[in-house]
C-alpha cells in the first residue's frame, strides 16, 4: 500500500528547494522559482489523472471531467511563501488533494461532479503590495487597478505577469458562474497550537476571522528626561502604554477576540527625552464581526478618554478591515464526517489568518481543513507537518470528496 504521507512529505521537501538563495523558503509569484514549482506539480497533477492548464492570473489548474453539466468542485491552496518561510503554508494544501485525487484515480473513483485542483500564484502579498491576485480572479473580484503595483525593484504587477507568460487583460474574463461551482476546499496547516494542545492531527474550521485595523498617534511635547518636572509632563509614551494595556486586557477578556498591537514608532527616541509623539497600531480578529467591531468602538473611546487624562492630542481612524468569513455547514459536516471515519474527532476551531478560502466565499460556500503544526510555529523555517498527519488529511479529503 503506498504510503501517501511520505509521498506528501518527499514531494514537499523537493518543491522547498525551489527558493531563492537563503534561509527556509522564499519563493515569489511570476519568478523563475514560481515558474519551476509549477513544472514540478505538473507532472503530479497528470499521474493523479488531471488535465494541467495555467490562468492568466497565474493559477496552475489539475481538472478532472465529471459527467456532462455537472458542476465543479475546487480544492487547493498557494504555491508562494513568506521570505524565509517554511515549507508547508501553503504549498501542502495544494500537494495533499492532489494526492487525494491520485488516490480515487487509482482506486478507478469516478466523481458525479468535476474537480479542480489549483495551485493559486500569490496568497501572501510579499513581493507586490496585493494579495489573493488568482482567487479573486475567480470570484470576480480582482481589482484591475492593482496590476499598476510596483515591487521592490520597481517591476510592475502587469509587467511581471506578462514576462511570465501570462495576459493580464484577461483576468476579468476569468471569473467563474457561481451555478457551476459547487464550493472550495482549502487545506493548510493550523499555524497555531490548537491541534497540537488537542492532540489531533487535522481539525475543521469553522470562519476565517474578520480583521480590522487601528492607526492612532498621539502627540504630546519633549522636554530634557532630567528637567522636565513629572507634573508638567505630556509624555505621548504614558498615553501609548495605557492603550497598549487595554488592547491586551480587551483579547484577555473577550471570547474569541485576537488582539495586537504589533507596530510602534516613539519620537525622539532617545534616552534622556520624554517622548513627543507615538505611533502605533492595534488589530483586532474575531470570527464574529460585531465582537471584533465592539472591541474597535471601545479602544477609541479608551484612547480618546487616555489623551484627555494625559492631556495628549490624538487622531485614530480605522485602517482597514475585512468581515469575517464562515465555513458552509454543510461542507463542514462532510470534513467533519470525514475526519471521524479516519478515527479522528473532526475537532471544530476558527482560522485567525486569511486565506485564498476568503476571496472565494465570494463566489461559492468554502470549508478548510488544519493540519497539525509543530508547536504552531509557521512563516519560518521551523514549520513542520508531520508525513502521519499529512497522511490522515489525504484520506479524509479522499473520504469527503466521495461524500459529495
Amino acid at each position: 500500500m503506498t504510503d501517501q504521507g511520505a509521498r506528501a512529505a518527499a514531494i514537499l521537501a523537493e518543491v522547498s528547494e525551489i527558493s531563492e538563495p537563503g534561509p527556509g523558503v522564499t519563493r515569489l509569484p511570476f519568478t523563475p522559482e514560481h515558474r519551476a514549482a509549477l513544472d514540478l506539480l505538473t507532472p503530479h497533477m497528470e499521474t493523479a489523472g488531471l488535465t494541467v492548464t495555467l490562468d492568466d492570473a497565474g493559477t496552475l489548474i489539475g481538472r478532472k471531467e465529471g459527467p456532462p453539466g455537472s458542476g465543479t468542485f475546487l480544492i487547493g491552496s498557494h504555491q508562494d511563501s513568506v521570505r524565509d518561510g517554511g515549507a508547508f503554508d501553503g504549498i501542502m494544501g495544494v500537494v495533499l488533494p492532489i494526492l487525494a485525487m491520485e488516490k480515487l484515480h487509482s482506486d478507478g473513483i469516478d466523481l458525479p461532479f468535476s474537480v479542480e485542483v489549483l495551485a493559486f500564484a500569490d496568497e501572501e502579498g510579499v513581493r507586490f503590495p496585493t494579495a489573493l491576485i488568482g482567487s479573486r480572479a475567480l470570484a470576480g473580484t480582482f481589482d484591475p487597478a492593482v496590476l499598476s503595483m510596483q515591487d521592490a525593484q520597481g517591476t510592475r504587477l502587469r509587467g511581471a505577469m506578462a514576462s511570465f507568460g501570462l495576459v493580464p487583460d484577461r483576468i476579468s474574463a476569468l471569473a467563474r458562474d457561481p451555478n457551476g461551482v459547487l464550493g472550495f476546499l482549502e487545506t493548510h496547516i493550523e499555524q497555531g497550537p490548537v491541534l497540537q494542545t488537542e492532540d489531533e492531527a487535522v481539525g475543521v474550521v469553522t470562519a476565517i476571522c474578520g480583521i480590522e485595523r487601528h492607526l492612532i498617534t498621539l502627540t504630546g511635547e519633549t522636554g530634557h528626561a532630567g528637567t522636565l518636572p513629572m507634573e508638567n509632563r505630556r509624555d505621548a509614551l504614558v498615553g501609548a502604554a495605557a492603550i497598549v494595556a487595554e488592547v491586551n486586557r480587551l483579547g484577555q477578556e473577550t471570547p474569541g477576540l485576537r488582539a495586537t498591537v504589533g507596530a510602534l514608532t516613539v519620537e525622539p527616541n532617545v534616552v534622556n527625552a520624554v517622548p513627543r509623539s507615538v505611533r502605533m497600531t492595534a488589530e483586532f480578529r474575531s470570527p464574529d464581526d460585531d465582537t471584533r467591531r465592539d472591541a474597535g468602538d471601545t479602544l477609541h473611546r479608551f484612547s480618546q478618554a487616555v489623551a484627555a487624562q494625559h492631556n495628549l492630542k490624538i487622531e485614530a481612524e480605522l485602517t482597514y478591515s475585512q468581515v469575517a468569513q464562515p465555513c458552509d455547514e454543510t461542507l463542514s459536516a462532510h470534513l467533519s464526517t470525514a475526519a471521524r471515519a479516519v478515527g479522528l474527532r473532526g475537532l471544530a476551531l476558527p482560522s485567525g489568518a486569511t486565506h485564498d478560502a476568503s476571496a472565494l466565499a465570494d463566489l461559492c460556500p468554502i470549508a478548510m481543513l488544519f493540519v497539525r503544526c509543530r508547536d504552531g510555529i509557521s512563516h519560518t523555517p521551523e514549520e513542520f507537518a508531520s508525513a502521519n498527519d499529512m497522511g490522515l488529511a489525504i484520506s479524509v479529503l479522499s473520504k469527503f470528496l466521495r461524500s459529495l
